[in-house]
């Protein structure tokens, strides 16, 4: 194995401590400041960090990731229905499929509107359960390809309320492909989409 790899790997492995050791911390915290201890750690991450998303050209001019305020009543508690499972290949953003499989779905209130987005389950070693959405506001105010809110093989894990699911949509963050085109990321599909707008969490551009 050349050394760069082994570097690689390395800094890939720091990267995860630190994803999942800031879960942990934030799962503890009251959700506000749990979001933007979050926040600050993810900028800490993609301007300094050797697995940055972002090319190493463009970390010089970064200077945070842009996010809608936070807003409360996008945190919610959803019930866990178990599904009849099914295996799926969810497209990704360089046309290479994942195999996941949909065991249950996530289903919620959110501003009055009932609501159910898939939960997946990735089909390789470890497992983990993987929640991406879209929304109306994808491909305008946040990322075309979708937002990530759940994948917890990469730490990405706001824990339960009991038998319920925490769901905060201020925590939902762009994946890796929205900022590199050579990032393989797994895509939202049909049925993991909002109707509604959910204007929280990471956004394309800043707020004016």
């Amino acid at each position: 194995m050349a050394l760069d790899t082994q570097l690689s790997e390395l800094s890939l492995l720091d990267w995860r401590r630190r994803i999942f050791a800031l879960y942990a911390e934030i799962r503890d915290a009251e959700p506000e400041g749990g979001w933007r201890r979050w926040r600050a750690e993810r900028d800490l991450l993609f301007s300094e960090h050797p697995q940055s998303p972002l090319a190493a050209d463009d970390r010089a001019a970064f200077d945070g990731v842009p996010y809608f305020a936070y807003e409360p009543s996008f945190r919610v508690q959803a019930e866990v229905i178990p599904v009849a499972e099914e295996t799926i290949e969810l497209s990704t953003s360089t046309g290479e499929p994942i195999r996941f499989r949909r065991f249950a779905d996530a289903a919620f209130a959110l501003h009055d509107a009932s609501c159910t987005l898939p939960l997946y389950w990735l089909e390789g070693y470890g497992g983990g359960v993987f929640l991406p959405f879209a929304d109306a506001t994808s491909g305008r105010a946040t990322y075309g390809g979708g937002r990530y809110l759940l994948d917890t093989v990469k730490g990405a894990d706001l824990g339960m309320a009991g038998e319920r699911l925490v769901l905060d949509f201020n925590f939902a963050y762009n994946p890796s492909c929205a900022y590199a085109d050579h990032w393989t990321c797994p895509l939202p599909p049909r049925a993991s989409r909002l109707e509604l707008p959910v204007e929280a969490g990471e956004r394309v551009t800043r707020i004016p």
